[in-house]
């Protein structure tokens, strides 16, 4: 029996004091142009993109192995991460399945030679975009140190800001063997707070 495949529509944002106002009208709009005679399904995102392991993302690419799904459509190709091996990957599994992928405002078709060299220099670009602004922010912080600032009074580790996807996050990695380390880069979060997190659930 066949399926009746959909049009997966993924947003993404960092933080949960972000939102995805400025992604949803056009993807609205290229919907009501190219999908309107096919049912889509919408998938949203407050997670890093420095990790493919995002809660909506895995539904969504369980779809997509299942079968479900005709089509991928993102506002742009960062928004499906900041990972270039995660992404390679992604831009070599899509049109094996058969799945096609759309960034609007990238102008990006998978099922060409020139739209899969172009979806892997942007995967890498975002890549390259994270690490600097990462670096920067150490650097920032390396300069205020020499110049005897602190960082208030919190104790470290405390949940400012933490969403329960970076909790459950936190807490599934560990629970996969993975260092400490790189489940804080991978989350978002000092590792000070992964600790405190473990901690705190056993």
């Amino acid at each position: 029996m066949s399926i009746d495949k959909h049009i997966s529509v993924y947003l993404r944002v960092s933080s949960r004091s972000q939102d995805t106002a400025t992604q949803r009208p056009d993807l609205e709009r290229w919907l009501a142009a190219f999908g309107a005679d096919t049912e889509h399904v919408w998938y949203e995102d407050r997670f890093t993109g420095r990790t493919m392991q995002r809660p909506a993302w895995s539904r969504l690419i369980a779809a997509v192995r299942a079968g479900e799904v005709q089509r991928v459509v993102v506002w742009r190709l960062d928004r499906l991460g900041r990972n270039a091996k995660g992404l390679t990957s992604l831009f070599d599994e899509l049109p094996r399945l058969g799945v096609g992928l759309v960034s609007i405002k990238d102008g990006l078709d998978l099922e060409t030679a020139a739209g899969r060299l172009m979806a892997n220099v942007l995967a890498s670009v975002a890549q390259y975009e994270t690490e600097v602004r990462a670096e920067r922010v150490l650097a920032g912080q390396e300069r205020a140190r020499r110049q005897g600032k602190t960082w208030g009074g919190s104790k470290p580790g405390r949940l400012l800001s933490l969403s329960r996807d970076q909790v459950d996050a936190i807490i599934r990695l560990h629970g996969e063997g993975e260092p400490k380390a790189k489940i804080a880069r991978a989350t978002g979060v000092s590792r000070p707070t992964v600790y405190r997190i473990l901690e705190q659930h056993g």
